[in-house]
Order: C-alpha cells, then structure tokens, then sequence
C-alpha cells in the first residue's frame, strides 16, 4: 500500500468521528450567537478523540470498520460527552 493510500484509507476511518464533532461542537455555539467561550478548542478535541476511540474499538471488537453498531456507539458516546461538556456551563 503507497503512502497516499493509506492516509486515503486513514482519513475515510476517520472521516465520521469529524463530521459528528464538528455537528456537535458547532450547533451549540450557532444557537449561542458565535460566542466560542474559553476551551472551545479543548472540547472539540475530545469529542474527536472520543470519536477516534470508539471507531478503534468498534474495528477491534468486530474485525472490520463500517457496522452501524460502531456508528450507533460513535453518535451515542460523542452525544453523551456533548451533553455533559455543555452542561457544565
């Protein structure tokens, strides 16, 4: 596998865990009229990370990526972290 296939590959494992950060990081703060707050970044970080983690779990427990289980776990664990990262405030 050359280089570039394999960061294609990469970016399309990851490519989920983005999309439902970036839903989840932004819509709150569209709602809040652009205000970003302190640790912004901080919390799109970890629902990244939480979202990479799941996805990684999700490949070792079913030996393959793409079930609609792992994607179901993704959307649930980032949500939750979503929530609880909001609530705080």
């Amino acid at each position: 596998m050359t280089p570039w296939a394999f960061l294609g590959h990469l970016a399309g494992f990851v490519a989920p865990a983005l999309f439902m950060a970036g839903v989840l990081w932004t819509v709150p703060r569209l709602r809040r009229a652009g205000r970003a707050g302190r640790g912004a970044g901080l919390e799109a970080f970890m629902l990244v990370v939480a979202g990479v983690a799941v996805l990684l779990a999700g490949l070792v427990v079913f030996g393959r990526d793409g079930k609609m289980a792992t994607y179901a776990a993704l959307v649930l664990v980032q949500g939750t972290l979503a929530w609880w990262l909001h609530r705080k405030r």
